[in-house]
């Protein structure tokens, strides 16, 4: 076992891990670490701890310091040179006639590097660009080319929900989402009602997954015969989350439909649910531009 410390260096950005160096750390303290692109500011944000040494990406770098007074400062400062290169950079792109879209630019705490990030519908030759950003700003230039979930993080905004973007208060890193978890939810495969503001399905859809993956495995499919306590029945339909079977019963003159809790069931003939897989989900839409994107983001994600 190791002792580690976790620091983040930007807002719900990935976590990484440092020796504490002997140093007594807390969660919420500013540090000063090396990481492979030089001196960077970061916050702790999971404070001291044991882990096994196989959880540690190699070679694992120690803390240099608590960051001071002046540490801060000059972070403060660096925000504020970020903000004014925004401004430099955008104008060097419209003198170029680049089509891209610049979306952030960081500082390295040592001032060694500037970093642009930008998004593009395919490759950019911004070689005179950096050639000029390089001149004015007298350090190391990148630019760097990210997809639109990552644009979303950067800039941030409100869900579909009403609530900030997770991917930019919390999500340290992407989670694969596929339109098989959108189908085994039940949810519509209307396009606007899956994907989030990036034009990607959901990060949210990932959440739930593993919940509805385990109940559907205890879950009768549709059409399967089931003995309840009133009898045998048909299944015609499931809830998963309320964790009910509805059975069609027969009775002499008509037919009565039933919900019972999945244990309150013995399956007879048929088969449980299971996993959805991929090839039989159906797009039940008419809108052929909707049928598209739908086939889009199938691609996509």
């Amino acid at each position: 076992m190791i002792e580690v410390i976790g620091v983040r260096f930007k807002k719900a950005g990935k976590i990484y891990y440092f020796g504490p160096n002997g140093i007594d750390i807390k969660k919420g303290q500013n540090v000063i670490v090396e990481t492979a692109r030089g001196i960077e500011f970061g916050e702790c944000v999971i404070g001291i701890r044991k882990i096994s040494e196989e959880d540690i990406v190699a070679p694992l770098k120690s803390v240099l310091r608590l960051a001071t007074e002046e540490d801060i400062n000059k972070h403060k400062e660096n925000k504020a040179k970020e903000t004014e290169a925004f401004e430099i950079c955008l104008k060097k792109i419209e003198e170029h006639n680049l089509v891209m879209k610049l979306i952030d630019v960081e500082y390295t705490f040592d001032n060694n590097k500037v970093i642009f990030y930008f998004t593009a519908e395919g490759r950019v030759d911004f070689r005179e660009l950096v050639k000029d950003l390089a001149t004015i700003f007298k350090t190391r230039i990148e630019l760097r080319q990210i997809g639109v979930r990552d644009e979303a993080k950067m800039i941030g905004g409100l869900g579909p929900c009403g609530r900030p973007l997770c991917c930019s208060t919390f999500l340290g890193d992407f989670a694969s989402v596929s339109i098989k978890m959108a189908k085994e939810q039940s949810l519509s495969l209307n396009p606007t009602k899956i994907s989030g503001i990036c034009g990607r399905l959901m990060c949210c859809l990932n959440y739930e997954q593993s919940t509805y993956e385990e109940i559907r495995k205890e879950l009768p499919r549709v059409g399967s015969v089931v003995e309840t306590e009133l009898g045998k029945g048909e299944v015609v339909g499931n809830n998963v989350l309320k964790e009910l079977v509805r059975v069609k019963l027969p009775r002499k003159n008509e037919e009565i439909i039933q919900d019972f809790k999945i244990y309150d069931v013995k399956l007879i003939s048929g088969s449980y649910e299971g996993e959805v897989e991929d090839t039989n989900i159906r797009l039940e839409i008419t809108d052929e531009a909707d049928k598209a994107l739908i086939k889009n983001l199938i691609k996509d994600n």
